[in-house]
């Protein structure tokens, strides 16, 4: 799995790549960890290359909502797969995260 974020103005951007699952959530932990301190509370995730979420990756990703909202910011995951998609359903982040 690779992480590449990217600052640009107001807005953070983040493109997932491979399978976030018990092999590899710690490593997508640490690679979040800075947005979780930085000052820009705007971030946009790009799933489409995003093919599969444990709950250790669901955990993260409400680690992050949670980090955002007291900010003040936003975080959005567009170009889900409907296999990952099912997942946030499935587990009631579809209605705590935004995803378009």
């Amino acid at each position: 799995m690779t992480v590449n974020i990217e600052n640009a103005g107001s807005k953070t951007f983040v493109t997932l790549t491979g399978r976030i699952d018990t092999t590899n959530a710690a490593q997508f932990q640490a690679d979040i960890n800075p947005l979780l301190n930085a000052d820009n509370p705007d971030i946009e995730i790009d799933c489409t290359d995003m093919e599969y979420t444990s709950s250790q990756g669901l955990r993260i990703f409400l680690i992050l909502q949670k980090s955002v909202t007291m900010k003040g910011g936003s975080l959005v995951l567009k170009n889900m797969k409907p296999a990952v998609k099912e997942v946030f359903d499935i587990t009631g982040f579809s209605s705590i995260i935004r995803i378009v």
